[in-house]
C-alpha cells in the first residue's frame, strides 16, 4: 500500500518591512506563532502587537480587574523576548468579543496607524481543524482582521478615522493566518524556538493555572512538538505554519 503524500509548506514571503499582529488574548501568539515573530525582528523586520482584550477572563482564581493588570504584564514582558517593543490594547472585553463594525473599526485604525504590509492573527474557522471547537474570541478577532485589512484602505469605510488623522492604509499585502488547521506557508522555526520558548514562559501566572505541570516542561513539549510536526511538511525542519491570504 503506497503511503499518502503529504503536501509541503511553501516558505512565507519576505520581502516585507512591517508587519502587524492582531488576536485577542494575551498569549495567543506565544502558543506557536513568537518562533517566527522572533527570527524575522532577527532580520531587522519590525513587528507590533495589538490585543482586542487584557486577557482579564483568563484565570478562575483572578478577578478580573487584578487579571487583566496581571496578563498585560506578562504579555509586555513575553513579546519583548521576540524583539516587539510595541503592544497595544483595544479593550474589548475578555470572553464576549462581538465581532461588528466596532471591532473592525478598532482593527482598521490600529491597521492605518501600524500601516503593515504583513498581517497576523490567529484562527477564524469554528475549530481547530478537526472536532476541537476554537473559541469564541478566535473566531470574532480573526474574521474581523481579515475584513479590516481592505476597511484600512477604504476611506469611505469609517470617515472617522481619516477625521482622527489616520489616513486609509491599502499596503496589506498578506494575511497570515496562524493556528489553522488548513495551513499554506510556514517559516522555519529553528533560529526562533528557544526563544519562542522563553516568550511563553513569560505567562507564568496563566500556565500555573493551566496546568499541574512543571511550566517549562509543559511549553518546551508543547512549543516543540507543534514545531517538529509542522516540520514533517517543510523539509524537516522543526516550523510554524501560517494560511496565507494574498490581499
Amino acid at each position: 500500500m503506497t503511503e499518502p503524500t503529504i503536501t509541503q509548506l511553501q516558505p512565507m514571503p519576505d520581502d516585507w518591512q512591517r508587519a502587524l499582529a492582531v488576536v485577542a488574548h494575551p498569549d495567543d501568539l506565544e502558543y506557536g506563532c513568537s518562533a517566527a515573530i522572533a527570527t524575522w525582528t532577527d532580520a531587522g523586520r519590525e513587528v507590533a502587537y495589538v490585543l482586542a482584550t487584557r486577557g482579564e477572563a483568563g484565570i478562575d482564581t483572578l478577578e478580573p480587574a487584578s487579571c487583566g493588570a496581571l496578563r498585560e504584564r506578562e504579555q509586555r514582558a513575553s513579546a519583548a523576548v521576540v524583539g516587539v517593543s510595541v503592544v497595544e490594547f483595544l479593550d474589548h472585553k475578555d470572553g464576549v468579543i462581538e465581532y461588528g463594525t466596532a471591532l473592525r473599526r478598532d482593527i482598521a485604525a490600529a491597521i492605518r496607524r501600524h500601516r503593515p504590509e504583513l498581517l497576523i492573527t490567529l484562527n477564524h474557522r469554528d475549530t481547530w481543524g478537526g472536532v476541537a471547537w476554537n473559541a469564541p474570541d478566535h473566531v470574532a478577532v480573526g474574521r474581523a482582521t481579515l475584513d479590516a485589512a481592505g476597511d484600512a484602505g477604504n476611506r469611505w469605510i469609517f470617515p472617522e478615522l481619516v477625521e482622527q488623522g489616520l489616513e486609509p492604509w491599502n499596503g496589506v499585502r498578506w494575511v497570515a493566518v496562524a493556528g489553522s488547521g488548513s495551513p499554506t506557508h510556514a517559516v522555519d522555526a529553528t533560529p526562533g524556538l528557544e526563544r519562542g520558548v522563553r516568550s511563553l514562559l513569560e505567562h507564568r501566572a496563566y500556565i500555573k493555572a493551566l496546568t499541574d505541570e512543571d511550566p517549562e516542561t509543559y511549553v518546551r513539549g508543547f512549543l516543540t512538538g507543534f514545531a517538529e510536526e509542522t516540520g514533517k511538511r517543510f523539509g524537516g525542519r522543526p516550523a510554524v505554519a501560517f494560511e496565507l491570504f494574498g490581499r
